[in-house]
């Protein structure tokens, strides 16, 4: 694993808590994976108490399980999990759309380019992290212009589950790579366009798709895990 290092000077717990979540919907910690205070505690050089609250906050995002007694580990989704999370995001983001179209239709706009400008050269180099990166930055780029905060908050209580799904369980740059991103640049020009019922539309369907993607991922490390025990 990368060497965990802290940027900007925030409260510890906040910077702790930031890094750890950022290193879970890299995949630096895989989905079940126990995290260790005390390791975490000494790759960043500080008391357990920061790495404490910052466990308590990321159980609170749906990232980690704390199991007293035991230890914390990162999210494990069941495929129930997976279409309930899918469920919730068809109901909020085209309302979102609909709200960021009306509320700051320009700055949105920007910021889906942004993010699709970064998709490409993501693919090119196979590099699944960044991609993932962008593919959160277009779908956040809805909430961040929507002007209304319950959505935003609605949205960040599942956002780093959906990140995580992202780069866990899906393939290395592929073929659904490609067709996601060119969905992606459709969903920009109907939102240009204004023709937000065909937005609504190609979103249910783009989400949906990453859902059944998700599920089979989840399905084969199963058959994974259990081939293991059997050994």
């Amino acid at each position: 694993m990368r060497s965990l290092k802290l940027d900007t000077p925030k409260s510890l717990s906040q910077r702790v808590l930031q890094r750890l979540r950022q290193a879970i919907i890299d995949g630096e910690f895989a989905l079940g994976a126990a995290i260790s205070e005390e390791m975490v505690a000494n790759s960043f050089g500080v008391s357990r108490t920061p790495v404490r609250e910052a466990m308590g906050q990321l159980q609170a995002q749906g990232l980690v399980v704390i199991r007293p007694q035991v230890g914390s580990f990162v999210f494990t989704p069941s495929a129930d999990d997976i279409t309930a999370l899918c469920t919730f995001r068809c109901a909020l983001e085209p309302k979102a759309a609909e709200l960021a179209f009306r509320h700051d239709r320009a700055g949105t706009i920007a910021a889906m380019n942004d993010a699709i400008s970064a998709m490409e050269p993501a693919i090119e180099a196979r590099d699944n992290i960044a991609y993932g990166r962008a593919d959160a930055a277009f779908h956040e780029a809805l909430f961040a212009h929507c002007g209304n905060r319950y959505l935003v908050e609605s949205y960040h209580l599942v956002s780093g589950r959906v990140a995580a799904l992202r780069t866990n369980l899906t393939s290395p740059i592929d073929v659904r790579t490609r067709t996601s991103f060119d969905e992606h640049r459709k969903l920009l020009e109907l939102f240009a366009r204004g023709e937000l019922a065909a937005f609504e539309q190609l979103m249910t369907t783009h989400i949906t798709n990453s859902g059944v993607v998700y599920a089979k991922a989840l399905k084969v490390d199963a058959l994974k895990v259990d081939a293991l025990k059997a050994d």
